[in-house]
């Protein structure tokens, strides 16, 4: 009797904290609703700077007719999508990870895609591309193309991407400029104009000096703290400085610091309009890249969050991995739907999962956070690129660290790995750099007799890219020109 009284009077708190509690199982994975809030206020702050560097990435680049989005419209845009998705993954699939438009991809949407066709067609392609996820996700061939591609070159194109785009905050705050061919110099880009001069200038390398300090410190929100920080500084020294320009976006006082949400964006894609535009090849093959880019991110980042949060099951699983894949697949063809471009899952949920959230639970409180933000785009829109280029400048950096994975002393992958990472800088195109690793890995590995190790899928792929390179000579023999 005493056992079973036991039982009865101990049990309950174990597993029965309410409907909260059972329906997110806060309790049973050791966690309490005071560590998920926590945890998602901490996801919040280390990812609100995607609310400042989306908009700013996309806006700044014109599609092939010359048109530019909306900086306020894309404020909206970005955190509707962000709100909603995560908001969707906590209720779905219970995990602390949080979504947004994914870095990285943006770039390849503003810097790549959109000047080879209007925004419409490109944001219509990251509809397509979510949709291919998600097909993919249901058949289980993902993981399948997953195994095709080697690790090496996995890792690599993230180190590419954040060079990438370190090099697009270097380029847009005016630290690094292009000489035009009529200087007959030696070297194609400078410092500045040869020398660095004026606020704006002062305030991006502040910016890149505080942000350093503050992940070195480990600070939580280093990225935000630093744009806030930095932004304020320049609202003041424009208020007092006599400043020519600051390029895209002024930092002046808004009239007003609330507004309605601008939801003009939503809806703005044409699924199919970019084969009126490019050939089918081009298609197929910025597709591939968004697609790559997109979930063997994800991947990464859901499977390095959950093991971080000890959520992994006994054969090393991510609980419920299927739900969370296609709910990130959604999450593209939202961010594509809103042209915001694809949304992604945020490796800084590591952040909340470190202020001890373990549930779905913390994305509510994220989302909610988002939610909010929807009514502050006059205020978010105040922000100059100095002062947040510096935060892309750190993203770089962060997306570097994958450098250290790769066997460099094995040739056959060491190669490849190396003209994907230098490939996509150098020549500003994401998609050139994954073209030249897939061909080198093909092509060392063909001469060193291992064909065989290389999967059907990377040799399809390589053969695309080699006409993707070739395609001016291609459409000669073919007549097309």
């Amino acid at each position: 009797m005493q056992n079973s009284a036991t039982n009865t009077v101990d049990a309950p708190p174990a597993r029965d904290g309410g409907p909260l509690d059972r329906f997110f199982r806060i309790t049973e994975r050791g966690s309490t609703v005071g560590r998920e809030v926590r945890g998602g206020f901490a996801t919040f702050f280390t990812m609100a700077y995607i609310l400042v560097l989306n908009p700013i990435i996309l806006s700044s680049a014109k599609d092939k007719f010359g048109d530019q989005l909306d900086p306020g419209q894309l404020v909206t845009a970005t955190a509707l999508v962000a709100a909603v998705m995560t908001i969707i993954m906590g209720v779905g699939g219970n995990l602390p990870l949080a979504l947004a438009a994914g870095l990285g991809i943006n770039a390849v949407v503003a810097f790549q895609v959109a000047p080879l066709m209007a925004w419409d067609d490109a944001m219509g392609l990251i509809v397509l591309e979510g949709l291919l996820i998600c097909v993919l996700v249901v058949t289980g061939l993902r993981e399948a193309v997953m195994h095709a591609i080697p690790q090496p070159l996995k890792q690599a194109i993230s180190v590419g991407i954040g060079l990438f785009i370190a090099f697009i905050g270097f380029v847009d705050a005016g630290f690094v400029t292009r000489i035009p061919d009529v200087a007959n110099t030696t070297v194609p880009v400078q410092l500045g104009t040869g020398t660095l001069t004026g606020w704006p200038m002062l305030i991006f390398c502040l910016g890149v000096l505080m942000t350093i300090v503050l992940l070195a410190r480990k600070v939580k929100g280093a990225i935000l703290i630093s744009i806030v920080v930095m932004t304020v500084l320049a609202v003041v020294v424009n208020a007092f400085a006599d400043i020519k320009s600051w390029g895209l976006t002024t930092p002046s006082l808004p009239d007003e610091v609330f507004a309605a949400p601008d939801f003009g964006l939503l809806g703005n894609f044409d699924l199919f309009g970019a084969f009126g535009q490019v050939s089918v090849l081009t298609v197929v093959l910025i597709v591939f890249t968004l697609i790559l880019s997109d979930f063997f991110d994800t991947m990464g980042t859901v499977v390095g969050v959950t093991a971080e949060a000890g959520l992994l099951d006994e054969r090393g699983q991510v609980p419920g991995l299927g739900r969370v894949l296609l709910i990130d697949g959604a999450a593209a063809v939202a961010g594509g739907a809103s042209s915001s471009s694809s949304a992604t899952t945020y490796i800084e949920s590591a952040a909340g999962v470190g202020e001890g959230a373990r549930t779905g639970f913390a994305n509510i409180i994220t989302g909610g956070v988002f939610a909010l933000a929807l009514f502050l785009a006059p205020l978010l829109t105040i922000v100059p690129m100095q002062a947040a280029a510096p935060a892309l400048v750190a993203v770089g950096f962060l997306m570097m660290t994958q450098v250290k994975h790769i066997e460099w002393d094995r040739y056959e992958v060491a190669v490849p790995a190396f003209l994907t990472i230098v490939v996509m800088p150098f020549t500003y195109s994401i998609t050139n750099g994954i073209g030249a690793g897939f061909i080198a890995y093909v092509v060392i590995k063909a001469c060193l007799g291992k064909a065989r190790e290389v999967h059907w899928l990377l040799w399809g792929t390589a053969a695309l890219f080699l006409v993707y390179f070739a395609i001016d000579p291609v459409e000669q023999l073919l007549g097309m020109k």
